[in-house]
């Protein structure tokens, strides 16, 4: 275990031991409260790692956003989730067929001529890919960073990179001294590789599902903290990290029913890309200020056949809670994905109605709206999906 994540009576055996240790880092502790971090800064209202994000993120009420860095062609830092630019970017129309080209092989350049804002919402139009240096300056209060190294192998020397910033970076070397930064990855060799540069620094693996214990004690020896997917997390893998010394953290909560949940097997770290709506519900507050009582019920991700076949395909089921009709002609839905169902015109509902959203064909009626799409857009091991009202207001979010 390293040292600096020992628990105060093990600090204590080793001092009694008259072993010599460095001094502890004011890193990311429990210490009775949840610490809680931005998605990719707030990708669930802003489009992910971009300066909108970090700075919604950074005013959410979240402790921490998390960003994921990768370097250019040419060496320059950036904050970009994907390995290729396809799915958030306009690649195609700026740089046609290199829509599937590692987004590592685009010099700097190259990086800032595409927009990252517009497949959100045209109310992101022209948002570009930060720079690295960019990001403390976005940050407001006393938030932190958790650093992600992404696709490490694609961007070799990039522990060294952020070392070096951690530790000579004026901005980033004051967050690092204040308890404020956190690196992580789900490369362990990375990890290994940026705790030899930068002992001092707090560190997190991430693995889909928490391994055994004897994997957990070899994280213990380089790393910190552990995370892990929420849907993945029981109460016996909560109970063996802890065992292994280790801090719990929990990806992507994006529901307070996930949250919760996460937080009853002792969960640390909730990592979510609505960490507003998070925040409000460890307070206590209204989560959803402007639901007026439609909310999603259920998504049905994986039906029997084709998941966008006809008339019954993956559908999302809204319901009136409200004890008025409401109409949701334009309201949209979200996945985490980014991938939008959209409801037409003339579809009021009355108290107690549900409305079934699908994602393929089908026959329109009052309980059924088909967006007629051609591919599946839910993923079928679990998804969360955010309801927008026609006034781009966010009025409920559901995970599964």
């Amino acid at each position: 275990m390293k040292i600096r994540s020992l628990a105060v009576g093990a600090l204590t055996a080793c001092l009694a031991a008259t072993v010599v240790s460095p001094v502890l880092a004011d890193s990311p502790k429990h210490n009775g409260e949840t610490i809680l971090i931005g998605h990719r800064g707030a990708a669930g209202v802003a489009p992910e790692n971009t300066i909108s994000a970090i700075e919604t993120g950074s005013r959410s009420g979240a402790g921490f956003v998390e960003i994921d860095i990768q370097l250019s062609a040419d060496g320059v830092p950036f904050i970009f989730h994907d390995d290729t630019p396809a799915r958030t970017s306009n690649v195609a129309e700026v740089f046609p067929g290199r829509e599937n080209d590692p987004i590592t092989s685009f010099t700097w350049d190259e990086l800032q001529r595409l927009d990252v804002g517009s497949y959100f919402s045209e109310q992101f139009v022209g948002e570009k890919i930060p720079h690295f240096d960019d990001v403390a300056d976005a940050l407001t209060g006393e938030t932190g960073v958790f650093i992600e190294i992404k696709s490490p192998a694609k961007s070799p020397g990039v522990e060294q990179v952020v070392a070096d910033y951690l530790k000579t970076d004026p901005q980033w070397s004051a967050l690092e001294a204040g308890g404020k930064i956190e690196v992580l990855s789900f490369d362990a060799a990375s990890n290994k590789r940026f705790a030899a540069l930068a002992p001092e620094v707090p560190l997190q693996q991430l693995l889909g599902s928490v391994p055994s214990a004897t994997e957990l004690e070899e994280i213990a020896s380089y790393a910190d903290s552990f995370g892990t997917s929420y849907r993945t997390l029981d109460a016996a893998g909560a109970e063996r990290v802890k065992n292994a010394g280790l801090g719990l953290g929990v990806y992507t909560v994006n529901s307070v029913q996930a949250a919760q949940a996460s937080l009853e097997l002792g969960v640390e770290r909730l990592t979510g890309d609505f960490p507003a709506q998070i925040h409000r519900h460890l307070k206590g507050q209204k989560v959803f200020p402007s639901n007026n009582g439609v909310v999603i019920e259920d998504s049905v991700n994986d039906v029997p056949g084709n998941d966008v076949q006809a008339e019954t395909g993956e559908h999302v089921v809204l319901t009136n809670n409200s004890k008025r009709t409401i109409d949701v002609s334009g309201y949209l839905l979200r996945d985490a994905g980014n991938n939008v169902l959209s409801i037409g015109e003339g579809y009021a509902l009355q108290p107690g109605q549900e409305l079934r959203v699908y994602t393929g064909p089908g026959t329109n009626s009052a309980q059924a709206y088909y967006n007629g799409g051609t591919a599946s857009v839910l993923n079928n091991g679990g998804d969360s999906v955010a309801l927008w009202t026609a006034k781009d207001k966010l009025a409920d979010t559901f995970a599964n």
